[in-house]
């Protein structure tokens, strides 16, 4: 399990459109809107999180592009005689996942410390890393749903969908202030709003609330759950 890890990991960081659609793209966008108009130093520190947890969602969610390749080129046959088992399968994919959402993350933070001057107690830096990183998890188990479940053409539209529609609602762009009151009711509940959540309370000076983690525990049984399945039925045609 852990050489198959290592060769996912490999073939992803290797992958030009994952290094500029997950690392680069979230810090352009960052220094874009953080440095038209007023130098606002809150909304920067805001914002760098925001967009942190938009890179890690892009780089979770990446998952289901190699999945799907897999299967379309016989791969994930081939993974079927060897003696690691399925759950062992579906762990290193998982693992893979949460190891390449580290430099979009990474990237992002460094941007803010090092040129907008985002500046935080020495302890919050990594604690908001590992917060982002963990709350990743259940955008890694929507795109392995996805992966399994659909054939390339047909997942590109749907990630992207589905990558694009969770930033959006859920305040990783701009404030969700900005947003009508109906629509800020919806936000509550997506994890994306929760996921920024969790890493702008420790920004702030607090824990993360126990709503936001209950939320966010929440859509990761819903997405693990849709991984599962889609896993099965994919193995049942493959």
């Amino acid at each position: 399990m852990w050489d198959y890890l290592r060769l996912e990991v490999k073939r992803t960081l290797r992958d030009m459109r994952f290094v500029l659609g997950t690392v680069a793209m979230p810090v352009l966008m960052y220094l874009l809107f953080t440095n038209l108009g007023t130098d606002d130093g809150t909304w920067k520190t805001a914002s760098m999180v925001g967009m942190a947890a938009y890179g890690a969602l892009g780089a979770a969610m990446n998952t289901a592009g190699g999945v799907a390749e897999d299967r379309a080129i016989g791969w994930l046959r081939q993974l079927r005689i060897t003696p690691m088992t399925p759950r062992q399968g579906v762990t290193a994919r998982a693992l893979t996942g949460a190891v390449t959402v580290l430099p979009a993350i990474a990237a992002v933070m460094l941007a803010g410390g090092l040129v907008n001057g985002v500046r935080m107690d020495a302890w919050k830096w990594p604690v908001i890393a590992v917060l982002l990183w963990l709350g990743s998890l259940p955008f890694t188990m929507l795109g392995l749903g996805n992966g399994y479940r659909m054939t390339s053409q047909a997942m590109g539209g749907v990630n992207m969908l589905s990558y694009l529609g969770l930033a959006v609602l859920g305040g990783l762009w701009f404030p969700v202030q900005l947003f009508p009151e109906w629509l800020q009711h919806v936000s509550a509940f997506t994890p994306t709003n929760r996921f920024a959540q969790i890493g702008r309370s420790v920004a702030d000076g607090h824990a993360p609330s126990l709503v936001a983690l209950g939320v966010l525990t929440g859509w990761l049984l819903v997405f693990g759950s849709y991984a599962v399945v889609s896993y099965r039925k994919a193995a049942r045609t493959i």
